[in-house]
């Protein structure tokens, strides 16, 4: 079945997630839905200093709101920061160094941030594919302890900052990658059998999705949305998938056009208008499971992924400074 879906999924590829697809969907967006001023509103994007997160970070400073930049490499990310004061003219950019693969580092953040900033939307972008299986110094596979832990925990630690907010939002930056995934939650961190990093990546970006539609259920107040930004010309892809870039290099979308629907999710109206929980590509909710691909899994499985993931995080927190 695993060459059913990956055969599928590429094909779907080929002629969506490619910059093809961008200009193509694109035609059928609104202008208007973007051009918002969102002085006053609070942004924070993890994994901002590249890719991606900067491009969604530079358009939301475009648009006159305080972004906070959170990025684990200093050096990199005070350059980013400064690329978008620069840019942008908006002196409200403010950084915060976090490792989102260390979960004792996030809690600190995340009770620091709540005592001193307000926040309306919460934009999870930090992510690795790490192809060999690598150990934290806690002990976590590093892909599930950044995609799929690091993002919980933020998220969570945040929610009650959010929901203090007006028009409150989270956006999950995931991967059609997890159309190829059935969720599992025997084997979080990978352990058993071969180690294939692609296919960790597409299961934690599968969870990321049960995670959004688990908290939509849970926080009525807090609109949450998850999205695949296509296949862009990012840092990332370029050292995580060096054949893959090779191969695809002419037809990869560029950072602004794989940001374009985290900005709409972040600052339009239209996207609010939309059910909370629901999975995005080019500003339009999409399917989040391949016809005849068996990926659907029974709700006691996404039960039991929200029950371990606060498992960990608890465990991580009662051992947080402060």
């Amino acid at each position: 079945m695993s060459w059913y879906r990956n055969t599928v999924w590429f094909v779907k590829g080929l002629r969506e997630y490619t910059r093809g697809g961008y200009e193509s969907a694109s035609k059928h967006f609104n202008p208007a839905d973007v051009e918002v001023d969102v002085a006053g509103r609070s942004f924070l994007v993890t994994g901002a200093n590249s890719g991606i997160g900067k491009a969604t970070a530079k358009e939301i400073a475009r648009r006159g709101g305080t972004v906070h930049l959170v990025c684990r490499n200093k050096e990199r990310a005070e350059v980013a920061k400064e690329e978008i004061v620069t840019e942008t003219g908006n002196q409200n950019i403010f950084l915060h160094i976090v490792d989102i693969s260390n979960p004792k580092e996030i809690w600190k953040f995340a009770e620091k941030f709540q005592n001193e900033h307000k926040l309306n939307v919460l934009i999870n972008n930090a992510g690795c594919m790490v192809n060999n299986r690598e150990l934290t110094e806690d002990g976590l596979e590093k892909n599930f302890a950044t995609n799929t832990l690091g993002t919980y925990i933020m998220t969570t630690a945040l929610v009650p900052l959010l929901e203090k907010a007006a028009d409150a939002r989270v956006i999950t930056v995931s991967s059609g990658g997890m159309l190829v995934q059935k969720l599992n939650v025997s084997d979080l961190q990978s352990g058993n059998g071969p180690f294939d990093g692609t296919m960790v990546y597409a299961q934690n970006k599968r969870q990321q999705v049960v995670l959004t539609e688990q908290w939509a259920k849970a926080h009525r107040n807090i609109h949450f949305s998850v999205m695949h930004p296509g296949w862009a010309d990012t840092p990332a892809v370029r050292s995580s998938m060096p054949d893959f870039y090779e191969r695809m290099k002419n037809s990869l979308r560029t950072e602004a056009q794989g940001a374009d629907t985290v900005l709409w999710l972040a600052v339009s109206a239209e996207a609010t208008k939309l059910p909370s929980g629901l999975f995005f590509q080019d500003r339009q909710p999409v399917p989040t499971h391949l016809p005849l691909a068996y990926t659907h899994s029974p709700p006691e499985d996404e039960e039991k992924l929200m029950e371990m993931l606060e498992e960990f995080s608890q465990k991580f927190k009662s051992v947080s400074p402060g």
